[in-house]
């Protein structure tokens, strides 16, 4: 079996510095907030080029707190896409505002940006822009520049783009907030849970800090409403520390991955993603096809693993269709239905790679 990824081929091949880390962390007697998080902090700011980052227990709580840090809550309304799993609009609906959905672009599935004036004019008050897949948005400076211009938070969503840049500048410098999941399948991935809020705000940074930990500002003295158990813990933290100096080179793998498909997957029926540079980490590598459940199954015979990221657009999700009646997205619908992604992680082997790319060009 090709599987879509496989987590343990990186814990086996890193099995004696993991344990050893995991040790030193179980006999310092601090687990919770302590010098290895401190560490991380500094050290994912400086890799991303932020003044600021905070540690957090999940990527969901990281776009919770960014909205809610940023005053948004019951009345405000969020601009966001509806192709992306659901976790903006949670964290959305979660804080008490509503989400507004703007259509995607088909070029590359990301927010189109040239969809942002019909917005202008509607009360928006924040923006969670979206790197989708690992493809850092191509227009995110147009999107900043419009958010600033119209007074609107901008919060980036960098879940599936540690690492991924444009003209230099990393994925979650561009905004007033960005947010980062250290879920175990990211091109960064403990081997747990965990999180992280960016910012080059000190304000924004108080915020945050106060809000991940029940709002105190010091212990047991609350400042802010809303704060959360949120932490970042000690075990967490280390792993990170010692997995992110080896983040480059396994992005660079997952490059690698990503251009053998474009350049060798030639099957007429099925569309590959648009040949990307720096600012694509390869996060996912979703291809496009009329028949998907066709595919599904000729990989499946073949032995190759496949997912969906995602089937279902926000907006139709079964809770909340009868809020959303009125919306239409028909390029995030079509595409939602078309999606299919296929094994791209820095451990594929070259001869698994081959036959994923031999079978899908074997499919009719």
């Amino acid at each position: 079996m090709i599987p879509i990824n496989d987590l343990s081929r990186k814990v086996r091949a890193n099995q004696g510095s993991l344990t050893q880390t995991a040790s030193s962390v179980f006999s310092s007697g601090s687990y919770v907030l302590g010098q290895e998080v401190s560490t991380f902090e500094s050290a994912f700011a400086n890799f991303i080029g932020t003044k600021f980052c905070i540690g957090v227990a999940s990527g969901s709580d990281a776009l919770k707190i960014a909205l809610t840090s940023s005053g948004i809550g019951a009345g405000s309304r969020v601009l966001t896409v509806a192709n992306a799993g659901m976790y903006s609009s949670n964290a959305i609906y979660s804080v008490g505002a509503t989400p507004v959905y703007i259509d995607i672009d088909p070029n590359n599935m990301l927010l189109d940006a040239e969809r942002l004036s019909d917005f202008a004019f509607l009360s928006i008050d924040a923006l969670i822009v979206t790197h989708l897949f690992g493809l850092a948005h191509p227009k995110i400076d147009e999107i900043a520049t419009w958010c600033k211009t119209h007074s609107i938070v901008l919060i980036e969503d960098c879940a599936q783009a540690h690492g991924a840049s444009i003209n230099g500048k990393s994925a979650g410098t561009f905004g007033d907030l960005s947010c980062f999941s250290f879920y175990p399948t990211k091109n960064l991935g403990a081997l747990g849970d965990a999180g992280a809020v960016l910012t080059n705000s000190p304000d924004l940074r108080e915020s945050v800090n106060s809000l991940r930990q029940y709002g105190w500002k010091t212990k047991y003295h609350v400042a802010l409403r809303d704060g959360l158990n949120s932490r970042l813990d000690e075990l967490q933290a280390a792993i990170l520390n010692f997995f992110l100096p080896q983040l480059d080179q396994w992005n660079s793998r997952r490059r690698q991955i990503a251009h053998a498909y474009l350049s060798q997957i030639d099957n007429p029926l099925i569309t590959t993603p648009n040949d990307f540079s720096d600012n694509y980490v390869s996060h996912l590598f979703v291809v496009r096809t009329k028949n998907r459940k066709s595919l599904i199954d000729h990989l499946s015979q073949r032995g190759i693993g496949t997912d969906i990221h995602y089937p279902i657009p926000d907006h139709l999700q079964e809770p909340y269709k009868g809020e959303n009646i009125n919306v239409s997205l028909p390029i995030t619908e079509q595409y939602c239905e078309e999606i299919l992604t296929i094994p791209c992680f820095p451990e594929l082997t070259d001869n698994e790679l081959e036959n994923v790319i031999t079978a899908i060009n074997e499919w009719r």
